[in-house]
């Protein structure tokens, strides 16, 4: 099953590369808009319907403040310093390793996976969040 990314600019461009090569559809911030402030990052996400992929802890944060849907995911990678091709070989295989970043935030070390649901919402409340989160991204793309 193809996954769904939104890789932070903080995230290798091998490493975005080699999860294309592996069938994954990856859109990578650092060349899709860069600078993007982290909010309309978000709002792109739940809009698409993507799993962001970061090495950015404010992401947890926002994420939780700002009611991301279930539609989308975090992934926070937490790394020791390491050659810059461990790091891609570690986030790939971190990646595909599973299925069910959406809905979830998780923290990735080298330890393990840790998982965590974005609180649950009604339907008519995740409806309005998504529409408010594509107006938000349309705004930020129109800048």
């Amino acid at each position: 099953m193809a996954l769904r990314l939104l890789a932070n600019e903080n995230i290798p461009g091998d490493a975005v590369e080699a999860l294309r090569a592996a069938g994954h559809d990856v859109v990578w911030q650092h060349t899709e808009a860069p600078g993007l402030a982290d909010l309309a990052v978000l709002a792109r996400a739940g809009a698409e319907g993507r799993t962001i992929v970061t090495f950015d802890k404010d992401f947890g944060e926002l994420a939780y403040r700002s009611l991301l849907p279930a539609t989308a995911g975090i992934v926070l990678f937490r790394l020791p310093p390491l050659a810059p091709e461990r790091v891609v070989r570690f986030v790939v295989a971190a990646l595909t390793s599973r299925t069910d970043w959406t809905g979830h935030f998780a923290t990735i070390e080298l330890g393990g996976i840790r998982m965590r649901p974005f609180p649950h919402l009604p339907a008519d409340a995740v409806a309005k969040i998504n529409t408010l989160l594509k107006d938000i991204s349309d705004d930020l793309a129109l800048q």
